[in-house]
């Protein structure tokens, strides 16, 4: 099982490369990186990992994923790079797709395209997305999306996004695309990564929901004619706990990522030195 680190990274917090480097270095397999372009001042929805709903601060403060990446890869050749997650319906689906590509082509195939499709309505709302139906949304993004990732002249047509033959370059170096994991506990979001997903990403699980999801995605992919062992399970966001990431592997999890708390450099390099210590036997 491949074990990798996650974080937020703000202007306060350790630059990404000096992170990305270490993080290498130890010999973690990935790093990845949220996403909200912008959180609202006034705001109804409550946050989901908490019981009293606050949102922490952090959430306003992140950078670009998608260039807190690209910095990441510049200095890196084996550490693989995901978005965990893109929140999808607040993009448009022709830049999105190119920033992608791009950024899989500079790491010579290493990105990792994790996405969701939210829980902040106000963000989304203000993003131009489409709260009530973000997921059908995002399923015509990322169809969209792989349209242009593997046709010359490609175009789509559907209820949000309708564009004529267009030319979309460059090409990711992975083929046809770099895989795309799909974020969270939804109810139907089994049966969205059979349908247009590559894998499951789940987060604030504990191996028995692993393990039940695993078991519903083998099935779900012979019915659909899928090989089992091509959906990804990605387990987000735990704590360096060596018995738990067992229990994880035990339960089918092909990777975890362990969080590493916002800090500045110091701290940062402290902690990663740590959770290497402890993970990466």
């Amino acid at each position: 099982m491949d074990i990798g680190i996650s974080t937020f990274p703000t202007d306060y917090s350790i630059d990404i490369a000096k992170l990305a480097q270490r993080a290498e270095e130890y010999g973690f397999e990935s790093l990845w990186v949220p996403e909200h372009s912008i959180l609202p001042v006034n705001t109804e929805s409550p946050w989901p990992g908490s019981p009293d709903g606050k949102i922490p601060k952090v959430y306003a403060d992140i950078v670009d994923p998608f260039i807190a990446l690209s910095r990441a890869s510049a200095v890196t050749t084996k550490l693989k790079l995901g978005t965990g997650i893109c929140l999808v319906p607040e993009r448009n689906p022709l830049l999105l797709a190119k920033e992608v590509a791009t950024l899989d082509m500079y790491s010579q195939g290493r990105f990792l395209f994790g996405i969701g499709a939210g829980w902040l309505r106000e963000e989304t709302e203000i993003m131009g997305g489409d709260f009530a139906h973000r997921w059908s949304q995002t399923r015509e993004s990322i169809l969209a999306m792989k349209e242009l990732w593997t046709t010359v002249g490609s175009e789509y047509h559907g209820k949000y996004y309708d564009f004529p033959p267009v030319y979309s370059f460059p090409r990711s170096v992975q083929k046809p695309h770099p895989p795309v994991f799909l974020g969270g506990m939804a109810k139907n979001v089994f049966k969205r990564i059979i349908d247009y997903g590559d894998g499951w990403m789940p987060n604030r699980v504990v191996p028995e929901d692993v393990q039940k999801g695993r078991a519903t995605l083998d099935e779900l992919a012979e019915a659909a004619g899928r090989d089992p062992k091509s959906i990804i399970v990605s387990v987000f966001g735990q704590q360096p706990d060596a018995d738990l990431l067992k229990g994880f592997e035990e339960a089918g999890a092909d990777r975890v990522m362990i969080r590493v708390e916002t800090a500045n450099e110091e701290d940062t390099l402290k902690n990663l030195h740590s959770i290497a210590e402890t993970v990466l036997n």
